[in-house]
């Protein structure tokens, strides 16, 4: 796949960059800063960008803001952010709207490259990949919420599984339940939504995204 990759830090973006052409990918831009992570992918128009949070001239919140920008500009790119912060705010408006092709990962609890290669590709394949401590604190934010309340505590397990981009089946062997189970606690999910007439992924999708916007 064709990645702009966007990482302040040079030892890390350049070992990053190793590692995503062993893997055979093609990186067409490393950038260091927010505008021209949006440059790269106006002139390259990547499959998926990788980007970090806190960037050049503040190290505030720019990465995210710039791969808000490149969502806006170029719909069908992925996105994944890997970072050492979870920017409560603009993570939230990152998955509202579709949710398809994104990611938050956080660089201290990516223990096996695989992994990591692994939620890129999913990304890229237009599914998410979110750490299950970004989805923590994503329905923290909620927590007195109405619809929170109307959940179960096994629906909002389900419900941080499917954030994460994990199958019925994935679901399933991690609850150590049965499949059906976990399709009987989604469909409830959705029920509780709102979100019983939406059909396939985009009810999936729209699940978390309807939640952590309460």
């Amino acid at each position: 796949m064709r990645i702009v990759l966007a990482e302040d830090s040079t030892l890390m973006r350049e070992g990053l960059t190793r590692l995503l052409i062993e893997d055979g990918h093609q990186v067409v831009a490393a950038v260091g800063d927010g505008e021209a992570l949006v440059a790269a992918c106006d002139d390259h128009r990547p499959d998926v960008v990788i980007a970090d949070v806190r960037m050049p001239p503040t190290f505030t919140s720019e990465g995210l803001r710039a791969v808000l920008a490149v969502r806006r500009r170029h719909p069908g790119t992925g996105v994944l952010v890997l970072s050492q912060y979870i920017d409560k705010r603009y993570a939230t408006r990152l998955i509202e709207g579709d949710v398809r092709g994104v990611g938050y990962l956080l660089k201290d609890r990516v223990v096996e490259v695989g992994d990591f290669l692994e939620a890129l590709r999913r990304v890229a394949g237009g599914g998410t990949a979110l750490d299950p401590e970004v989805v923590r604190r994503l329905l923290n934010r909620a927590r007195d919420t109405e619809s929170l309340t109307r959940l179960s505590v096994r629906e909002h397990e389900v419900l941080a599984l499917i954030a994460q981009g994990h199958t019925n089946e994935s679901i399933a062997g991690r609850l150590h339940v049965s499949r059906s189970a976990v399709e009987k606690h989604a469909n409830a999910i959705f029920d509780k939504l709102g979100l019983t007439h939406v059909d396939g992924y985009n009810r999936r999708a729209l699940a978390i995204v309807r939640f952590l916007d309460q």
